[in-house]
């Protein structure tokens, strides 16, 4: 039997490699999408997500998670959540909720204490040395605080044929409190139909969210499209669109997957991705824009070890 998922950047692969284990042994699609983010979640070197994700400009970790189930189109998200492990969890619980289902600040935290899920202090001593790295180059050399807002995405496709996706990222480095992109936002950072196929984005959040692109992918692929072309159309016409309108585009990056397990990725920057399959081990990808149709490989091993050695090279 058919399964599959797809996700966005390096840092997935380990949670894609359980996951697929998971699918293989006929596992849940909406477990398996749980499972690979939480784990992406809990290891405090990805900086860019949950325990040691980067900071706000008041040196606080505030989290943003969304789950969607394919088969019912249930979505449970949070927003601007401090101090809770695994807001994908959190997430997936509203997703069981009939109203109430995307809660931020505040609200976000009552509800998961409420519900038994657990505190901690997200923010890491390494987190808070980057954080004060940042502030002093702000300081010293007048570059930009908003570099850093990787988020993780998933979709997959169980052998039963029902499909998940979910979201998890702390959102651009730097930002300010109570800032939120698109990665809780249904249609833009997110969105699956089990009748279709799923998509999933990553980047600057202020951008993708104009264009809808996770729901514009599936649109397109109900439309006959599959998913290397729908990825690639929805990144490249609205990138063009935005810079006819407005001369410029921010980074933006998709991955897409249909319900007969074929994949695709659209990009406008380099971006990595993880691939399984039924056919297919855990495989890490390296894509490129070249012209308006995106381009990858498989990552070099030379690219894995640079990877490995930047994410946990010192912090000076």
């Amino acid at each position: 039997m058919k399964w599959g998922m797809i996700a966005t950047w390096r840092m997935a692969l380990e949670g894609v490699e359980a996951a697929s284990e998971m699918l293989k042994e006929g596992g849940s699609s909406s477990d398996a999408v749980e499972t690979a983010v939480g784990m992406v979640e809990d290891y405090p070197l990805y900086k860019s997500v949950g325990y040691g994700g980067l900071p706000n400009e008041h040196c606080e970790v505030e989290l943003d998670a969304a789950f969607m189930d394919g088969e019912t189109l249930s979505i449970g998200a949070v927003a601007g959540i401090k101090d809770f492990k695994n807001p994908i969890s959190i997430a997936r619980k509203l997703s069981q909720e009939r109203f109430n289902v995307f809660m931020v600040g505040n609200g976000a935290e009552e509800y998961a204490l409420k519900n038994g899920f657990e505190r901690r202090n997200m923010l890491t001593e390494r987190a808070r040395k980057l954080w004060e790295k940042r502030v002093r180059e702000i300081r010293e050399k007048n570059l930009s605080p908003y570099d850093g807002h990787d988020t993780v995405g998933m979709v997959s496709l169980d052998v039963k044929g029902h499909m998940a996706t979910a979201t998890s990222t702390s959102g651009l480095f730097m930002k300010r409190r109570g800032r939120v992109g698109d990665s809780p936002l249904s249609g833009s950072g997110f969105y699956v139909d089990s009748s279709i196929g799923g998509a999933s984005a990553t980047g600057l959040g202020e951008d993708i969210m104009k264009g809808c692109l996770s729901y514009e992918i599936v649109r397109l692929m109900k439309g006959g499209m599959n998913p290397q072309v729908a990825a690639e159309s929805a990144v490249y016409e609205f990138t063009n669109y935005l810079m006819k309108r407005n001369g410029k585009a921010g980074a933006m990056s998709v991955i897409a997957m249909n319900n007969n397990r074929e994949w695709g990725v659209g990009t406008n920057i380099e971006f990595s991705f993880v691939v399984a399959t039924d056919v297919d081990r855990p495989t890490v990808y390296v894509a490129y824009p070249k012209g308006e149709t995106t381009i990858y490989q498989k990552a070099s091993e030379e690219w894995l070890e640079a990877y490995r050695k930047r994410i946990s090279s010192p912090v000076e």
